[in-house]
């Protein structure tokens, strides 16, 4: 069995390549935070995952986090939901979610701080932006941000931005893939000289298994990064 066979060694392959790309971009690799998605991946993969140091994890579906969180109740987790949020499905984030990194619309903002102030919580939220032409990803034009987080800062106390968030565009071209991760630095760069009272735009979460180490290059702090440590997803057959 090689080490890339085993999900400890999978984890330390991908721990080097962050401090690879880190080290070709002149940055120290404490900088970049490793996101576990384990989306679909059974509670079982999960407690390997805990045993190898990691306690936080990314999921798509306020569904499966419940589910898991009630699995592994007591453990100290923390889950993170990366996936487009619909709107009715607010009070199951702000009841089980420990951030949400797909905040890309006023009406969803207002369902959580809504049900977050029944929950008598608090949320830390990424603003989600659509950095590439492809119809299938979600996010907040680029444009529409700045007004957007001077609205959750003086209407929606719940949510504490944290940073922002993006996909890259699904291309063989890593320039066309660079050229979205750039798009999300020039952007926060530009908001964090309008100097909005209540945000922090200090986390950039960009970058998964496929194009982590270019997203690393162009200033992520975070990566999501799923199959490369868990391994093949497996997805049940349509019905």
């Amino acid at each position: 069995m090689t080490a890339v066979d085993t999900m400890a060694g999978r984890l330390a392959q991908i721990q080097q390549r962050i401090t690879q790309a880190c080290e070709r971009a002149g940055r120290h690799p404490d900088s970049v935070t490793l996101l576990p998605v384990s989306k679909t991946f059974d509670v079982e993969s999960i407690r390997e995952a805990m045993s190898l140091g990691l306690t936080r994890f990314g999921e798509n579906k306020t569904q499966e986090i419940r589910q898991k969180a009630a699995a592994l109740a007591g453990q100290g987790l923390q889950w993170v939901l990366i996936g487009h949020l619909q709107t009715n499905k607010a009070k199951d984030a702000a009841r089980d979610a420990t951030e949400v990194q797909s905040l890309d619309r006023p009406d969803l903002a207002e369902a959580l701080h809504r049900r977050l102030q029944n929950e008598g919580r608090t949320l830390d939220v990424l603003v989600q932006v659509k950095t590439s032409s492809e119809p299938s990803k979600y996010g907040m034009a680029p444009e529409d941000v700045s007004a957007f987080l001077r609205r959750i800062a003086t209407e929606f106390p719940t949510l504490r931005v944290r940073g922002l968030m993006t996909l890259a565009v699904n291309s063989p071209d890593p320039a066309e893939v660079r050229a979205c991760f750039r798009a999300l630095r020039e952007l926060r760069d530009r908001l964090v000289q309008e100097n909005i009272a209540g945000v922090s735009l200090d986390r950039l979460s960009m970058g998964m298994s496929g194009d982590f180490e270019l997203a690393i290059e162009e200033g992520s702090t975070e990566v999501r990064i799923g199959t490369a440590i868990f391994g093949a997803r497996t997805y049940p057959d349509p019905q």
